[in-house]
């Protein structure tokens, strides 16, 4: 691709110096203050969780940074990064305090993506600890042999044993540790045991977040008994403890991951999939699992290469299948290169970006899936010719009828010829937006982006029993329907395409940025959004994060944010674009992704930010607000 970055023009979106004001830097000093209770009298007033940790969404300064969803985790690996850790010391930190402070959105039941920077040998490398589908599920699994028919998405699929993967989450830790970390895993996992012994203060979000589970929650004993005590959802300010969790954590500070994947636990594990712990009063059916003790023993959280394109004279690193992340995100940016779309209008810019966004949705939808099952041609989805040649489609004056046909890899050569027919499939979407993401970077210049999961809000909703962790449904994210030709289609051992999309950005082989998001297959766009935002339209990373955001998957509709709406219906219309406004099922909130990510400036300066509003705020802190 070109190497001449082309001139951004400023994008101006209404409400957001609101939506930004009153960020706050959080260094490891004030962190330190906030953990004893006290406040810092000349701090200006910051989003604050119960309990009086405030979220504060920006964070500049040295030494390293750390940006998630919440405070805890976050003061948690600014922790470990001023006692000396590394970036991937105080990124596995930080991911066992979300499994406890975020339990619905990840932990040890489930999986993700791992992307580093090694910054000494200026190396990009990942884990795929993506969960695998059991050695005896078949193809029909998602098929109610009563009827003959797929099981309801929800609450019935989703609320099961047959929809709980092998979980990747400790194989990846360990993983990680074990190649680039100082500490051993016991070290890391260490402050999280403080956690969910001494207990966090109850917020809105968790509060709501369980009560939007509730009946999920009730159909089953163990996850009754932790999260619903007295049949109700934990009060807002009180202090949530998850001491089975901590002896789970010391279980395995004390045996290693062995203990998950081939020790007491697997078989505990194992029972609860294919015998959940039903209550007697639930009516839900609860299909169960075919998962083994040998289905456990034998993961592997896989190391591979990152996809990789040139955008602009940066070069994007992100996961290569079993996500779909890295190729989509790489393939839209792509067909967006080759126009000029930071001298362009705001209507002609956000057109191209959707249309990019389609375009690249529809060839995820044809040939993506886990490339040890399926021929993935991820070199022909990433050539600079496909891409020119899928942005010949794209008309200036008129969005494309969706969904539009995938491309032809097997046939490219870059030369524009009347458009075909646009005939192509929908590509069926079950994949949740709960998910959590988080930046790390040391001192050194090492960078971390990783993106973890239990998939739905509150995963399969099983607890297993006595261990105080969520199993994930990440088997919903396979087509329910088996169809030969579906690179997405049930098979035994296979990961589950998924669209998480942490990504590193390098200029001249050193950081420029790094970023993801939870949001199911919005995370594709949300990504590709913070980039085009950030690179394209002249917006600092904190405006690229805050940004009202929209969501092209190759749809009749273009799912937006009502900030997004009320900005650019009106241009946005004339050229054939529908926005309708987000919404979860689960809690209708109009919002997405929640993003986390870093920037790197000059002389070791950077600047972490976290969401100012979505999902509750998140929370970016930095070592030190000076360089020493």
């Amino acid at each position: 691709m070109s190497n001449s970055p082309v001139t951004p023009r400023s994008l101006l979106v209404p409400g957001l110096a609101l939506a930004l004001a009153g960020s706050l830097a959080l260094t490891a000093t004030q962190a330190s203050a906030q953990d004893s209770g006290k406040r810092e009298a000349a701090a200006p007033p910051a989003r604050q969780q119960a309990g009086g940790l405030a979220k504060q969404a920006t964070a500049t300064g040295y030494g390293g940074a750390v940006s998630s969803v919440d405070p805890t985790a976050t003061r948690v690996g600014l922790k470990v990064l001023k006692q000396g850790g590394n970036a991937v010391d105080a990124a596995v930190a930080t991911a066992a305090a979300l499994g406890v402070t975020e339990p619905y959105s990840a932990g040890i039941g489930g999986g993700g993506y791992f992307v580093y920077y090694n910054a000494k040998k200026q190396k990009v490398s990942t884990i795929d600890g993506r969960e695998t589908a059991p050695a005896a599920m078949k193809g029909d699994a998602f098929i109610d042999k009563a009827t003959g028919k797929p099981y309801n998405f929800t609450p019935e699929l989703v609320t099961s044993g047959v929809s709980v993967g092998v979980p990747g989450t400790l194989a990846t830790w360990d993983r990680a540790m074990r190649k680039w970390g100082t500490l051993d895993l016991a070290g890391a996992m260490k402050p999280a045991r403080k956690v969910a012994r001494k207990g966090f203060r109850v917020d809105d979000t968790f509060r709501s977040q369980t009560l939007d589970n509730k009946v999920r929650f009730d159909a089953f004993t163990s996850t009754r008994e932790l999260y619903l005590p007295g049949g109700d959802a934990p009060a807002v300010d009180s202090v949530f403890k998850n001491k089975a969790l901590a002896r789970t954590y010391a279980i395995i500070a004390r045996k290693g991951i062995k203990a998950f994947y081939n020790g007491k636990l697997s078989g505990e594990i194992v029972k609860a999939v294919t015998a959940p712990p039903k209550t007697s009063t639930t009516k839900l059916p609860v299909p169960v699992g075919s998962m083994t003790r040998a289905d456990l023993k034998n993961y592997k959280a896989i190391p591979q290469k990152p996809s990789k394109v040139g955008y602009r004279g940066y070069d994007v690193y992100g996961m290569a299948p079993s996500s779909s992340g890295g190729s989509t995100v790489g393939e839209a940016l792509n067909i967006l290169e080759q126009y000029d779309v930071g001298s362009m209008s705001d209507a002609d810019a956000l057109h191209r970006y959707l249309e990019a966004s389609a375009l690249a949705f529809a060839d995820r939808g044809k040939y993506l899936g886990d490339p040890r099952f399926v021929d993935v041609p991820l070199d022909n989805l990433l050539s600079d010719t496909f891409a020119k040649e899928r942005a010949c489609s794209i008309d200036p004056a008129k969005a494309l009828t969706k969904p539009v046909a995938a491309g032809d890899v097997a046939a490219y050569d870059g030369v524009c010829t009347p458009a075909a027919a646009q005939n192509g499939a929908v590509d069926t979407d079950t994949e949740n937006i709960s998910t959590t993401n988080l930046t790390v970077t040391d001192k050194d210049g090492n960078v971390v982006e990783y993106t973890l999961t239990i998939e739905q809000t509150g995963g399969s909703g099983i607890v297993v029993p006595h261990r105080g962790f969520l199993l994930n449904n990440e088997l919903t994210d396979f087509s329910t329907v088996y169809v030969a030709a579906d690179p997405n289609r049930i098979q035994p051992g296979k990961r589950p395409r998924s669209s998480m999309s942490p990504t590193i950005i390098l200029k001249d082989r050193k950081p420029f940025l790094a970023l993801g998001s939870p949001g199911g297959s919005t995370i594709i766009t949300t990504v590709l959004q913070m980039i085009f935002n950030r690179i394209d339209r002249d917006m600092t990373v904190q405006e690229a994060i805050a940004a009202p955001r929209a969501t092209q998957r190759n749809t009749a509709n273009v799912t937006a944010e009502p900030a997004f709406i009320t900005a650019y219906d009106a241009l946005l219309k004339p050229l054939g674009h529908k926005l309708v406004p987000a919404g979860d099922a689960f809690t209708s909130a109009a919002e997405i992704g929640a993003a986390t990510a870093i920037e790197f400036g000059r002389k070791g300066k950077v600047t972490a930010v976290a969401e100012p509003v979505r999902r509750g705020g998140g929370a970016a802190g930095v070592v030190s607000k000076r360089r020493r």
